[in-house]
């Protein structure tokens, strides 16, 4: 049986904008509009993932609700030939306004929707039993309610089967009690250099993923760039190189890495050449207005 991953999280619409800098509080600044685009992480993380591997590798579960930004997403899901596995009429998706500076340094306003109203029953229509990996994003982690229903789902999953655990820039929302859940046997974390100090209270990046690993017992990865990935696990640390690339903006290049590690994983591959293809197509996204290859 071919393994495949469960990406679960949010569907938004990425409302992209050029900048010449980030305004100061009652400042003014021109914008120029670039495009309306389908994102979120999960999004992006599935986009990776089908990329490196086709069709039928792995499922996205994200809810689409009712209403403009809803219709945008549901109009790009089935020009991809992504199954809609969750519909919810009681909101609209969510959307955010992304603001983009010349180095492609993007700041998101992000106005939250259906993805932030998980319930129990939405699980009935999957089989947990059915995947060997599973994306998760602390973006849906900042809600206790809602952190502990798709938590307490997930605790029902295959013990063999891994939980791949983006920490986002939501991070330092996220409880203390919730983060103890989620950093358990088996739960492999991509964070970058800002967001792993929310994981660990060590000093070095060595110090920090092993503090880590000696609870997840599960591969550790820091981005750093252009300089690549510092990756631990049961053989230490390491860095794995990346590539420097001409950069149009930074939307979805984290996620891109997660959608990465677990295609290549998927493939077959180590856990050095699985890190090492989500750094290839991290930098593959970054060249491109679109934050989903």
């Amino acid at each position: 049986m071919n393994k495949k991953s469960l990406i679960i999280g949010a569907a938004f619409v990425d409302v992209i904008m050029d900048v010449p800098n980030m305004p100061k509080s009652g400042g003014d600044v021109t914008a120029n509009f670039k495009s309306n685009d389908v994102g979120g992480c999960a999004f992006n993380v599935y986009g990776a993932i089908k990329h490196s591997l086709g069709n039928g590798s792995a499922d996205l579960f994200v809810p689409v609700g009712n209403g403009q930004y809803a219709q945008i997403v549901q109009k790009v899901m089935e020009k991809r030939s992504i199954p809609v596995l969750l519909c919810d009429q009681r909101k609209d998706n969510g959307w955010d306004l992304c603001l983009v500076e010349p180095s492609g340094e993007r700041t998101f306003i992000t106005v939250p929707g259906i993805e932030q109203c998980w319930k129990d029953k939405w699980f009935d229509q999957i089989n947990l039993d059915d995947y060997d990996y599973f994306y998760l994003s602390g973006y849906e982690m900042e809600d206790g309610q809602v952190a502990e229903v798709i938590l307490n789902n997930l605790s029902k999953r295959n013990k063999g089967s891994y939980l791949l655990f983006d920490a986002s820039p939501r991070i330092s929302y996220i409880s203390r009690n919730i983060l103890s859940k989620i950093l358990k046997a088996n739960t492999m974390v991509n964070a970058n250099q800002d967001e792993i100090g929310y994981l660990s209270n060590k000093d070095t990046l060595e110090e920090q993923s092993a503090d880590i690993y000696n609870k997840t017992h599960a591969p550790v990865m820091i981005t750093l760039g252009a300089k690549g990935t510092y990756l631990y696990d049961e053989h230490g640390g390491r860095l794995i190189p990346g590539e420097k690339v001409k950069v149009v903006n930074t939307i979805g290049a984290g996620d891109t890495h997660c959608g990465g590690v677990i295609a290549g994983l998927q493939k077959g591959m180590s856990i050095d050449e699985a890190v090492s293809l989500s750094n290839a197509l991290s930098a593959k996204v970054i060249q491109q207005e679109a934050g989903s290859l």
